[in-house]
C-alpha cells in the first residue's frame, strides 16, 4: 500500500473510531510518517538481520503497517477517560454483533497503576454470567500461575481481554471483533501504564503484535508493545487440555518475574 492511501485510511478510520467510541484527541501520536509498504518491509527486513539473537530480547516492529490501529490509539486517548468511564462504554457498546449475543460485558477487573496487566482472548461462558475475566476453570489456573511469581488481580495486576463480549460456543473473535474493541483496550493501556505486558494464549499474541506467529514460537520472550516490555505465554486453557505445556509456561513466567524485578523491584511487597 502506498503510503498516500494509508495517510486517507488514517483520517477517516480516525473519525469512525472517535465518533464510534467518543474517545478523541487531536494529535495523539504527533505527526504520523506514513511510508510505502515496500519500503517498510525492506527497514524491517533490515533490522530484523542487524539484530542479535538473543533469547531475552526480541524487538518486532508493532503495527508498522496498520493505520486502523493508528486511529485506535488516536481515539482511545482522553485526558478525562477512567477506569469506570471506559467500563460504561464498553457497556453501551453495540459496535459489533457480539453485542446481540452476549449476557455481560466484561470490561476487566483489577488494581489501577498495576504492576502486570494480564491479557486474554474474551470471554467464556463463566465470564459471560459474571461480568468477570477469568472465573472458569481457565481462570482459576491462571490465579494459580500469576501466584505462582507473587501477582494476584487484587494486589498488582490487571486482567482484561482483546474482546469484552464472549464469542458465541467460544470460537475465535473475528477480525470485526477485535477491532471493534481496539480502542478500549488501547484506552486501558492508557489509563493503567502497566509496567509489563503479560498476553495469555495465541489470539491476544496475534492481535496485539498483528503477526501470524505461532504461540509456540513466540512464547518466552521479551518483547516491545508500544515501550511497554511484553511476553507471551501459552493460555491456562492449553494447560488443562494438554498438561505438556506446564513446563514450558512455568519457564516463561520465570523469565518474566526476573524481567519485573528489574523494573518493579518492590512489586511483591
Amino acid at each position: 500500500m502506498k503510503a498516500a492511501e494509508k495517510e486517507l485510511i488514517y483520517d477517516l478510520l480516525k473519525k469512525a473510531s472517535g465518533a464510534a467510541t467518543g474517545y478523541t484527541r487531536e494529535n495523539f501520536l504527533g505527526e504520523v510518517n506514513f511510508r510505502d509498504d515496500e519500503i517498510l518491509a525492506n527497514e524491517i527486513s533490515a533490522n530484523a538481520n542487524s539484530q542479535s539473537a538473543s533469547f531475552f530480547s526480541v524487538q518486532i516492529p508493532i503495527k508498522a503497517n496498520s493505520a486502523q490501529d493508528f486511529a485506535a490509539a488516536e481515539s482511545a486517548q482522553n485526558l478525562g477517560t477512567t477506569l469506570d468511564s471506559i467500563a460504561k462504554k464498553i457497556s453501551a457498546c453495540q459496535n459489533c454483533i457480539l453485542a446481540k449475543t452476549r449476557k455481560n460485558v466484561v470490561p476487566g477487573e483489577g488494581v489501577p497503576n498495576p504492576a502486570v496487566l494480564v491479557i486474554g482472548e474474551g470471554p467464556g461462558a463463566d465470564e459471560d454470567t459474571q461480568g468477570r475475566p477469568f472465573v472458569g476453570k481457565a481462570g482459576q489456573l491462571l490465579d494459580k500461575m500469576l501466584a505462582a511469581i507473587n501477582l494476584n488481580r487484587t494486589k498488582n495486576c490487571f486482567i482484561a481481554n482483546i474482546v469484552k463480549c464472549r464469542p458465541p460456543m467460544n470460537r475465535d473473535p473475528s477480525p470485526e471483533e477485535c477491532a471493534a474493541c481496539s480502542s478500549f483496550l488501547q484506552a486501558q493501556i492508557h489509563v493503567l501504564k502497566p509496567k509489563m505486558i503479560l498476553a495469555v494464549g495465541r489470539i491476544a499474541l496475534q492481535k496485539l503484535l498483528d503477526t501470524s506467529i505461532g504461540i509456540t514460537k513466540m512464547h518466552g520472550k521479551i518483547l516491545d508493545y508500544n515501550g511497554i516490555p511484553f511476553m507471551a505465554t501459552f493460555h491456562p486453557s492449553a494447560l488443562l487440555r494438554d498438561e505438556s505445556y506446564k513446563r514450558p509456561a512455568w519457564e516463561d513466567l520465570k523469565i518474566f518475574r526476573a524481567k519485573l524485578l528489574e523494573l518493579c523491584p518492590n512489586y511483591e511487597s
